[in-house]
């Protein structure tokens, strides 16, 4: 299977309009004893009696305005998978560095049985140098690597993509890719109800199903396909550009399994990509954690005796546990996943239920903002939906967000940077800088560059998805915000996107000045300027902005129903947030020592007099 598309009009057999499905048009091509290969393209299938093997020159690369998939037959001394083809083959390309053995070989079919036979581990992917003979074989493919560096041209290689591999498959995860869709599928379906109908034929799929979309080219149509963003690097604009329309791509899927032991249980996960981030007991992100590099097998040990680990035991010879596999180090996100895991030893069986992840029902509510009032300009920051609207009062891990700076006047001279945006937690002082010193944000996927709204030059936005922190209920945002007058001019930043540099516009500046502040402390400042030009210039004030949010993490895994029946309650992490400095009301040490002396003296002086009434009355006696 390649996408490359087969010129040779001599040898053509068949032609299958109206083809919707790439299954369909190879279960003909099997059917027929004649055809040896086939070009597909969504809605047509083109059968021939020949090969590109047994016709040189006659396969060129497959480009727009949609790209063509090119199958053939092949014949293997290792007996393949049931799946609707075997192997996934792109020539000019090679997958460096993660070579495990190597062989020499006389043929491309050789490498490829020695792939699907390979014992010791899983062969995932092998590359094939047809003019030495080198075959190499790896535990490693696009999908495992589609963070990292992926495959890259080599003369002469061919890549070739093992479809047969078992990969996790009982709990997946999709991410939502907006503005395109394929210009090519392996099938359409319709009739399909519903978005979940959709991604259920995904899983279900007779090939690995990396991504889908659903009501983008007709009213309940569903299509999927075997290609994600990791497998389509080699080809050029595989992808149509439709502002509204969306792909859901496969991100993760996981197997998790349980070994109980006599004192303990260990938790073991397979995942499908590499993982880099740490998995841990719920409320002890520290001390019952795992820190995990790279990996796609990890686990988790947890004694029944280890009250750092808390491991309950909700009946007779039943213990249970919540764990989190968190990807970023720091703070809990929308990829992130609760399993609820249980040892029941009585009836001698091992439950795993994890069908919990960190979403949330309910809306974002209530808008959150502190003013710091400063000389001029008056500013103030708070959290709104990512169209800039108020929330309401709840938000949900994951929900699209906007962090958002705004001059109140709206007939202020004043324009405004922001750069040093920290967020923090209020247990043990962890915190994650999502804008750098010179205004660039330091991870695009955690919060976006600054920008301008178009309809107003006084407001700054950045959009992000709600996170938090996983020990703390209070997070911090802290920036400072440098005015300037007429115009603020943005910062370029670099950014790496799927492997690539790209420059964008941050409206943060480069740090000229350091101000010294108190953390999470809001402060108003104010500054006696003197006459100077300030055409093109910042002022020489920074403004420290600080919002405090109140946020409540209820995983809500098992609770007392799974204890009963073994089946959880959909896991809720909802975020509360509040602001934090309604009521603070503060007491000074000193003033209480100067409000004793000042007391004392008051007794005295009253003591004083009635005593020297005393003395007159007697006298008078």
């Amino acid at each position: 299977m390649a996408r490359y598309v087969l010129s040779a009009p001599s040898k053509q057999l068949e032609t299958l309009p109206g083809t919707l499905m790439l299954t369909d048009c190879l279960e003909a091509c099997q059917a027929n004893e004649s055809c040896s290969a086939v070009n597909y393209e969504t809605g047509l299938c083109v059968m021939f009696r020949s090969t590109a093997d047994q016709l040189p020159g006659s396969l060129s690369r497959s480009q727009y305005p949609v790209f063509t998939i090119y199958a053939q037959k092949s014949c293997f001394g290792v007996r393949p998978c049931s799946k609707a083809w075997c192997i996934d083959r792109v020539q000019g390309y090679r997958l460096p560095e993660h070579a495990k053995t190597s062989q020499s070989v006389a043929t491309r079919r050789d490498c490829i049985e020695l792939c699907l036979g390979e014992t010791e581990f899983t062969c995932r992917s092998a590359n094939f140098y047809a003019h030495s003979g080198l075959c190499e074989l790896s535990d490693m493919d696009r999908i495992t690597l589609s963070e990292e560096a992926n495959i890259v041209a080599y003369d002469g290689a061919e890549y070739l993509e093992n479809n047969c591999a078992e990969e996790p498959s009982k709990l997946c995860e999709f991410k939502r890719i907006s503005g395109r869709i394929l210009k090519t599928v392996d099938s359409v379906h319709q009739n399909v109800q519903s978005i979940d109908d959709c991604r259920d034929l995904c899983l279900t799929a007779p090939f690995r199903c990396h991504s889908y979309d659903y009501n983008e080219t007709g009213e309940h149509v569903c299509r999927l396909s075997h290609h994600s963003r990791a497998t389509l690097s080699d080809l050029s604009e595989p992808y149509l550009s439709i502002e509204e329309a969306s792909t859901y791509e496969q991100s993760a899927c996981y197997n998790v399994s349980i070994d109980c032991r006599s004192g303990e249980m260990i938790t073991k996960i397979r995942t499908s990509k590499l993982f880099d981030g740490k998995v841990y007991a719920k409320g002890a992100p520290k001390s019952c954690a795992v820190n995990v590099n790279n990996s796609l097998e990890f686990d988790l040990r947890m004694r029944y005796n280890d009250l750092e680990c808390n491991v309950r035991q909700s009946a007779y010879g039943r213990y249970m546990n919540d764990i989190v596999i968190q990807h970023h180090d720091m703070i809990v996100t929308s990829s992130d996943l609760g399993l609820a895991v249980s040892c029941q030893y009585d009836l001698t069986n091992k439950t795993v239920v994890n069908n919990v992840d960190l979403g949330v029902t309910g809306e974002i509510e209530s808008t959150l903002s502190e003013e710091i009032i400063v000389d001029s300009p008056n500013v103030i920051m708070k959290i709104t939906a990512r169209d800039g609207s108020d929330m309401k009062r709840i938000a949900e891990v994951g929900d699209p967000l906007a962090l958002r700076f705004e001059i109140v006047d709206a007939n202020s001279p004043y324009e405004i940077f922001v750069r040093e945006l920290v967020a923090m937690d209020g247990t043990d002082s962890a915190e994650i800088t999502l804008i750098d010193a010179n205004g660039c944000p330091t991870d695009q996927y955690i919060m976006s560059a600054m920008q301008k709204m178009a309809s107003n030059r006084k407001v700054l936005l950045s959009q992000f998805d709600a996170f938090k922190f996983p020990s703390s209920e209070l997070v911090q945002f802290r920036a400072l915000v440098t005015p300037c007058i007429p115009r603020c001019e943005p910062v370029i930043c670099d950014n790496d996107e799927n492997g690539e540099t790209k420059s964008l516009l941050s409206y943060g500046r480069r740090k000229r000045s350091v101000f010294n502040g108190t953390d999470g402390v809001e402060l108003a400042i104010k500054s006696d300027r003197q006459k100077r030009d300030v055409s093109h210039q910042t002022t020489d004030e920074n403004i420290l902005l600080v919002q405090s949010i109140q946020i409540t993490d209820k995983f809500a895994f098992n609770g007392a129903d799974a204890a009963n029946n073994g089946e959880p309650r959909d896991g809720l992490a909802k975020l509360q947030l509040e602001l934090a400095n309604k009521t603070d009301t503060c007491i000074n040490g000193y003033g209480f020592i100067i409000a004793g002396a000042l007391f004392l003296l008051l007794q005295l002086t009253v003591i004083a007099v009635w005593d020297n009434m005393q003395k007159r009355a007697l006298h008078k006696r």
